[in-house]
């Protein structure tokens, strides 16, 4: 403890005595209400940094619940493009076996391509409207070739 001089109290009736009272000057604090405010003191800084502890822990927790949130979410997303990649190479890997049949070849060759053997004749069915179309069409594919004279000197001597 503190040796401090202490200033004389005046009592009602005129006396000094060691109680504390409240005078015209101020009121005296005695040493256990300096000690029990000192250890509220220690007591609200313990409260405040145990807070913002809690605060940093509680911030850090849904910091990282965030974050593992997101790395599922991206997770199923990658599940979800690699069962399609999977789906794709078994679709392309029976095209492949699909493919390896000669016979197969030839008659995709034959339908799409319109191939023939050697020594086979091919025969074009035309029906008639489609050959007017045709013939139409060359004949406009013509005058756009020889040009607008062409067309008059066509049109008036041929």
């Amino acid at each position: 403890m503190q040796n401090r001089p202490r200033r004389p109290q005046i009592s009602a009736s005129g006396e000094s005595n060691n109680a504390n009272v409240t005078t015209a000057v101020g009121m005296e604090e005695t040493v256990g209400h300096r000690r029990a405010r000192r250890t509220s003191l220690f007591t609200q800084t313990v409260m405040w940094v145990t807070g913002l502890i809690c605060t940093a822990f509680l911030l850090g927790t849904l910091a990282q619940a965030w974050s593992n949130s997101n790395l599922v979410q991206q997770l199923q997303q990658e599940q979800q493009q690699l069962q399609q990649e999977q789906q794709h190479s078994t679709q392309l890997k029976n095209l492949e076996q699909y493919y390896k049949d000669p016979a197969e070849v030839e008659s995709e060759a034959r339908q799409q391509l319109g191939y023939i053997r050697p020594g086979e004749h091919p025969v074009i069915i035309v029906s008639p409207a489609q050959n007017n179309q045709q013939s139409g069409q060359k004949q406009q594919s013509r005058g756009e070739e020889a040009g607008f004279w062409q067309e008059w000197w066509n049109s008036f001597f041929a």
